[in-house]
């Protein structure tokens, strides 16, 4: 299964393995929303791990490519699976399990905690690098993150962050050893199930309220946009 759903003492854990790159597919995505509409009716707070050594290394490329309606479809969704997450009304802890680039980085970034591996692993947003103007909705989900300096450099010159630059960037909470990536990710899950989440619903709201309307217009400007350049 390239996307699977548990519960563990009022966590919800969603599992991206392809037992590859993780790519951000039309299928994975299928199930990343599948995934995330449970836990919201399972009204748990919510962990999205990777695989060992992968957390993901961004949009399906040979979809992308093709262009279409199934690579319009999977930018569109893709960028409205951030929206979600950050919409989210519980907490929301992404464990990075190691490479994280392009739509890799985005999806972290939607975590409210974020934990990373230590380790040789890249975490790039890489767009521009590879010709492709940044998206308005992952440059909205970058600047709720980052320092305005990481933003700027992440932005524009696809720099490439080591995991811990990225977690003085503010791509990462905090930095573990890559074996204790998903049980830290879970254990924070589970000790947050104990905030008033009324209050911290109300809270994410607030915090992320310009962000989200910045998003809300992102995303629909992106999708006019990826119909008429992929469509």
């Amino acid at each position: 299964m390239t996307v699977t759903y548990r519960r563990e003492d009022g966590v919800g854990i969603i599992t991206m393995d392809d037992g590859k790159a993780n790519a951000v597919s039309p299928q994975l995505l299928h199930g990343l929303h599948a995934a995330v509409d449970q836990a919201l009716a399972d009204d748990v707070v919510l962990v999205i791990e990777g695989r060992t050594g992968m957390f993901s290394a961004g949009f399906h490329m040979p979809t992308l490519t093709g262009k279409g309606p199934e690579a319009v479809g999977m930018l569109t969704n893709g960028f409205q699976l951030v929206e979600k997450l950050l919409n989210y009304p519980k907490p929301v802890v992404t464990a990075c399990t190691g490479h994280a680039i392009a739509m890799g980085v985005f999806i972290l970034l939607a975590g409210d905690h974020r934990v990373g591996a230590t380790g040789p692993f890249k975490i790039v947003a890489n767009e521009v690098a590879i010709g492709l103007v940044m998206p308005r909705t992952a440059i909205e989900v970058c600047r709720l993150r980052l320092t305005p300096p990481a933003f700027q450099r992440s932005m524009l010159i696809s720099a490439l962050f080591t995991p811990e630059t990225a977690l003085a960037a503010g791509h990462f909470t905090e930095l573990v050893a890559p074996e204790d990536v998903s049980q830290t990710a879970i254990a924070t899950a589970k000790q947050l199930c104990a905030l008033n989440m009324a209050a911290f619903k109300g809270t994410k709201a607030r915090v992320n309220g310009d962000a989200l309307r910045a998003l809300g217009a992102a995303v629909e400007a992106d999708s006019a946009e990826f119909a008429a350049i992929f469509g």
